[in-house]
């Protein structure tokens, strides 16, 4: 199978999800969509119903059919309110609010939730490069991930998402990051993981992912931060357990 884990030119839709997370945001914009269509074509039906109504009474005042419609319209212009109508027009709006709200409550507090993280890793936002740190007892390393010069490509690397040194990460892991900059305002963002959180000076964001599969991801600082800006990016590989208790010997 294969996956969609990079930005593609005149992309509409959501790039695969990796995460719990990003299956729940998914799901949710799915939902809520759906309401949207809903209330977009009765607003479209009334709107384009009563502008066909108005514009052959306009036009052909003496058609028969419309003769009723015509009546109606007077009776109803001299109605100032309608009580049944006004109570269904608020209660029907508030229970679509609920429906929507409740699940987006819900994720949004199972995305601050942090699960008894196995591993931290602690990102800081540089102009205009990333530094990556773990300092647990069983996973130690400390390097900075620089964008590799168009120049410098490989054949089938992408251009402005290739680093020098790319973040390793175990699958089926809870893994903490805990987020900062030491200059400007930064953002930590990676779509595949639905993870989007701001780099800032002097405190530490934190937000934990669960990555489900294994894979290459990519990301971009998604904050202004320089001139720079649009040369930061993100890439995470995601491996085996077992690889990556291999690789991080070599660190």
């Amino acid at each position: 199978m294969i996956f969609l884990d990079i930005p593609r030119l005149l992309q509409f839709t959501f790039q695969d999800p990796a995460t719990p997370i990003m299956e729940g945001i998914i799901d949710l914009h799915h939902n809520i969509f759906f309401f949207l269509i809903l209330i977009l074509s009765l607003v479209l039906y009334l709107f384009f119903s009563l502008l066909h109504k108005f514009y052959y009474l306009w036009m052909f005042p003496s058609v028969k059919s419309l003769n009723l419609f015509q009546k109606n319209y007077l009776v109803l212009n001299n109605i100032v309110h309608g009580t049944l109508l006004e109570v269904v027009w608020t209660l029907i709006p508030a229970f679509i609010l609920l429906l929507i709200a409740v699940p987006s409550f819900a994720l949004l507090y199972s995305m601050d939730e942090v699960i008894d993280p196995k591993m931290t890793v602690k990102v800081i936002g540089h102009q205009w490069y990333w530094q990556y740190e773990c300092n647990d007892p069983s996973v130690k390393f400390n390097f900075d991930s620089y964008m590799i010069p168009e120049a410098e490509l490989q054949k089938g690397d992408f251009r402005l998402l290739e680093v020098d040194n790319k973040l390793i990460l175990p699958v089926n892991t809870h893994i903490r990051f805990l987020i900062t900059a030491s200059d400007v305002l930064h953002s930590f963002a990676v779509p595949s993981f639905g993870i989007k959180v701001d780099a800032v000076p002097g405190r530490l964001n934190q937000t934990s992912v669960y990555v489900k599969r294994e894979g290459t991801f990519y990301g971009q600082c998604s904050e202004l931060c320089g001139v720079n800006h649009g040369f930061m990016p993100i890439k995470i590989n995601v491996v085996s357990i077992n690889e990556f208790l291999e690789i991080i010997k070599t660190y």
